[in-house]
């Protein structure tokens, strides 16, 4: 783990804080996603520029990912926590350790990742988590409480929560999806006395999924 976080640090970025193979994946993706899928983003300005950020957001497809990236390119790099498989292909791990995201394994617990995401908050980073842990094929699946766990041990992160809608669709050729990612504030406020990180997560989650049900 501590060769792999060394490689991450060391990747390029330019003066925005966003890597060379971070904006070329975006750049690659935004045909499909940007335009073909229509993407309107709302809130977007709510991302603050610097300083510690967690985000939180639904998951219901694998383009998921890349639709928040592109929704939060005028603003942050994010650096996600993603299942660890995803390295297991070289030329895909070199890429996403030059993204700068963080491999979560499943098998191991989540422990050395969220070390890893509460440093990179400390450190002034943009931290994004898919609290379902899983695309939700329409279900309504319980949250893992990582989320809440980082916004608790990093207090002074903003969180902000966003809402994917119509990622399920962007694969359904030749109908073409309408794509929205809404960017908000939890209504009901940041972490509250006495409440557990389990709590804290489902709280925001449920706010995300008012917005946006599970999309099969």
């Amino acid at each position: 783990m501590a060769v792999s976080e060394d490689r991450r640090s060391q990747a390029r970025t330019d003066r925005a804080g966003f890597s060379f193979v971070y904006r070329l994946t975006l750049a690659l993706l935004k045909p499909a996603v940007a335009w073909w899928g229509r993407l309107e983003i709302s809130g977007a300005e709510l991302l603050p520029r610097t300083g510690p950020v967690l985000l939180v957001v639904n998951h219901d497809s694998g383009w998921d990912p890349p639709i928040i990236g592109l929704g939060t390119a005028s603003r942050r790099q994010i650096t996600a926590m993603a299942r660890s498989s995803l390295w297991k292909p070289r030329p895909m791990g070199w890429a996403m350790d030059q993204m700068r995201q963080i491999p979560v394994d499943r098998e191991a617990g989540g422990g050395p990742a969220l070390e890893i995401a509460a440093a990179r908050l400390r450190a002034g980073e943009c931290v994004g988590l898919f609290p379902e842990g899983m695309i939700s094929r329409g279900r309504t699946l319980p949250v893992r409480s990582g989320a809440g766990r980082l916004a608790l041990e990093v207090p002074e992160a903003v969180i902000v929560c966003a809402a994917i809608t119509g990622s399920t669709a962007l694969a359904r050729f030749p109908r073409r999806p309408r794509l929205r990612v809404e960017f908000f504030l939890p209504a009901s406020g940041p972490s509250r006395p006495g409440e557990s990180a389990a709590e804290l997560t489902a709280r925001l989650v449920a706010e995300i999924r008012a917005i946006s049900p599970p999309a099969g």
